[in-house]
């Protein structure tokens, strides 16, 4: 019998255990937010009637506070099944891929690694990372993480000052190994309005350029209508980015729902795949013998572990120094 069937197989057996934990969680949720509806119910029930607005007050709290007492309980018994969750079922489904695949739920890419990586000019005032997942295959070594990084904006109205929130990037930000010290930073953002204003500022008044960096002619017009692309060293840029690694890039960006931004920085590639939903958990009102999302969670996996091939970077140009 083969690794991969073997852990399918462990796979199948923890789903079947976990199973029944997922159902009690969801009884345990359903009965809360049913005890605090009905109790709010009651409360205003007894004030609408008036004669027993005390009575209705009273009992209301206490089915209101029964509601939170089981909440704070079924919050816990998420806890425990999310981890279990995370921990067994998803770790079999990382050896499936490769062995030396390892996942720590309660870690993620750094704010201060997010922010030096440069791929966004926002920082964020806001930020979470979370499902840190790592390995190595052929000489590469890789990570990617989920994460959620906003910037807050006040506005001033005539009933007092208001937050807005912006979202900078809610997705998955991947970085691995390029086996070189790069000496300059090189930065692919997609293009929009702002980007485009931004490059032909940088082409035709690059003296107002306060990043130092310049942006980069490329010759190739699918990659060039894509992205807009920056660097601090324009030599540097085209060694990195090769009509090879553009074609590769491209084939990478049509994979995906939405543009993606990298950067070259340090000894690392850093890429941002902005994604419209939270991966790695675990359903609570949907089997998980029936539901898609392990299945989901499987392909984004291995769409991750995929990118070392689809970029070709076991194969070394360079060698640190």
């Amino acid at each position: 019998m083969g690794i991969d069937t073997l852990n399918g197989e462990y796979i199948n057996t923890a789903l079947a255990d976990l199973e029944n934990q997922r159902k009690e969680v969801s009884a345990l949720k359903v009965k809360s937010y049913l005890c605090i509806g009905a109790g709010i119910l009651t409360i205003v029930g007894g004030i609408i009637s008036s004669v027993f607005a005390i009575a209705g007050l009273i009992i209301g709290i206490i089915i209101v506070i029964t509601g939170l007492v089981l909440l704070t309980k079924t919050n816990a018994k998420f806890a425990e099944y999310r981890h279990r969750f995370k921990h067994d079922v998803i770790l079999l489904v990382l050896k499936t891929i490769d062995e030396s695949l390892e996942m720590d739920y309660t870690l993620g890419l750094s704010e201060n690694e997010f922010i030096s990586s440069q791929l966004f000019n926002k920082e964020p005032d806001r930020y979470r990372s979370e499902d840190q997942i790592s390995g190595m295959t052929g000489k590469t070594t890789f990570s990617f993480s989920e994460l959620h990084a906003e910037y807050k904006t006040v506005t001033q109205t005539k009933n007092g000052r208001q937050e807005h929130w912006h979202t900078i990037l809610k997705g998955i930000v991947f970085y691995a190994d390029f086996n070189k010290n790069f000496n300059g930073v090189t930065v692919v953002r997609p293009k929009d309005m702002g980007t485009a204003l931004g490059a032909w500022i940088s082409k035709s008044m690059p003296i107002f350029s306060s990043s130092g960096r310049t942006l980069v002619q490329l010759e190739n017009p699918e990659f060039n209508n894509e992205f807009v692309t920056y660097s601090t060293d324009q030599v540097e840029a085209r060694y990195i980015l090769t009509p090879a690694m553009m074609e590769r890039l491209n084939e990478l960006n049509k994979r995906c729902s939405y543009t993606i931004s990298m950067s070259f920085i340090g000894s690392c590639i850093f890429i941002a795949f902005p994604l419209s939903k939270d991966y790695f958990e675990p359903p609570v009102h949907k089997s998980l013998l029936t539901s898609n999302s392990l299945n989901e969670d499987t392909e984004i996996i291995r769409f991750m572990y995929g990118i070392i091939k689809d970029l070709d970077l076991n194969t070394r140009i360079w060698t640190k120094r």
